[in-house]
């Protein structure tokens, strides 16, 4: 019989506005539902949404097509008497939770298991890491602290995604607590080979996919192209997150030289992201920080080249000749890049799109870290 194990987060396919969450979720439950059984508790909307999903049936199992089983909580279904149910309703091997700070979804089934000897598991997801951590320092520090006083961390083992991570957990949350490195898992591709990009120099076609929020550094981004020569389209896919944000971005985009075209396409399903990648020259995503990175593994496996900053877990991209990570302190490491870019005949952008093909498909067909993730939820 298969070890059952409770999930519990905030969004889950098919939403996807949420973006690498229920990306990294819907990735461990592709590699794990034959090994074991899954159940996941969400809610029945997506994020920034109040239309439910059509043809979901909320606060009851929901038996998906691959036999993973999904409770969609309904806005009236979200309470702790539910919670408690589900929690007693089978023997859990594992509760696994996505995120610290969601009030339902990361405090509320911590705060019901407190004491427990279950074994529960907090996946971070990268809400440690220093970029994150600028914004609201100090209520965060105040909500963490107040965990670890009431003892809902007791007991609890930690997932982080990179060595980073583990010591962001170490710092916030306490030196002696369990923390186990295990990465993300990255999609399934089925792609042999890169497909090609008509290149020709004077031009080029990059994209972001993200939210437009601070930190995803979307201004930064922008603002980096004003010194870009050449014909440049930059599209944007991505909820906004933050409307005043966004209008400092419009005001950035205003003041950009003829021949640089910024769009916002708005969110695009999971399922159409790799044949967009197909259309750009290069994934232009300087973050303030990620702790995976999805959309950067998947443009990889499909040979776009990333120029990104380096506080992500992709670095040595130069030397793997697959992209560019690059520090923010310096924003002209990223437009004379961008530059460079433009210059690339189609010759140059074949050579780096083949080794960015090559890093992707060397960490997407790694059966490690399957073997890993199984290890933390099935100990």
């Amino acid at each position: 019989m298969r070890p059952k194990v409770l999930v519990f987060i905030d969004w889950y396919l098919p939403g996807y506005k949420a973006g690498g969450p229920v990306r990294s979720m819907a990735n461990l439950v592709e590699h794990l539902r034959d090994r074991v059984d899954l159940h996941l508790v969400t809610t029945d909307t997506d994020y920034t949404e109040a239309t439910p999903y059509p043809d979901v049936t909320p606060d009851r199992w929901t038996v998906m097509p691959g036999g993973e089983k999904v409770w969609y909580a309904s806005r009236n279904g979200v309470n702790a008497a539910t919670w408690r149910k589900l929690l007693d309703q089978e023997d859990w091997r594992t509760v696994y939770i996505n995120g610290l700070y969601s009030r339902w979804f990361s405090v509320m089934p911590l705060w019901l298991l407190k004491g427990s000897v279950r074994h529960r598991v907090v996946a971070v997801r990268g809400m440690l890491a220093a970029g994150m951590m600028k914004h609201g320092t100090l209520k965060k520090r105040a909500f963490l602290a107040g965990m670890r006083l009431l003892g809902s961390y007791r007991g609890v083992t930690f997932q982080a995604t990179n060595a980073e991570e583990v010591e962001d957990v170490k710092r916030w949350i306490g030196k002696e607590v369990a923390v186990k490195l295990v990465p993300n898992l990255g999609r399934k591709l089925t792609a042999t080979a890169p497909p090609l990009r008509a290149k020709q120099p004077g031009e080029l076609r990059v994209l972001s996919v993200a939210r437009i929020a601070v930190e995803k550094n979307t201004l930064f981004a922008i603002e980096c192209l004003k010194q870009v020569q050449g014909r440049v389209t930059f599209d944007l896919y991505g909820p906004i997150y933050d409307e005043a944000y966004w209008a400092k971005c419009r005001a950035a985009i205003a003041e950009l030289p003829p021949g640089i075209t910024v769009t916002h396409k708005g969110p695009v399903p999971p399922e159409e992201v790799p044949e967009l990648f197909a259309h750009y020259h290069a994934l232009f995503m300087p973050s303030q920080g990620e702790n995976f990175g999805h959309t950067m593994v998947e443009a990889l496996a499909t040979g776009l080249p990333l120029v990104i900053s380096d506080r992500t877990p992709w670095r040595g991209l130069c030397e793997l000749n697959a992209g560019w990570d690059l520090p923010l302190e310096e924003p002209s490491c990223f437009w004379e890049e961008l530059n460079d870019l433009v210059a690339y005949d189609q010759n140059d952008l074949d050579a780096v799109s083949r080794g960015a093909f090559a890093l992707g498909r060397r960490y997407l067909d790694d059966p490690a870290t399957a073997q890993r993730t199984l290890d933390l939820l099935v100990p």
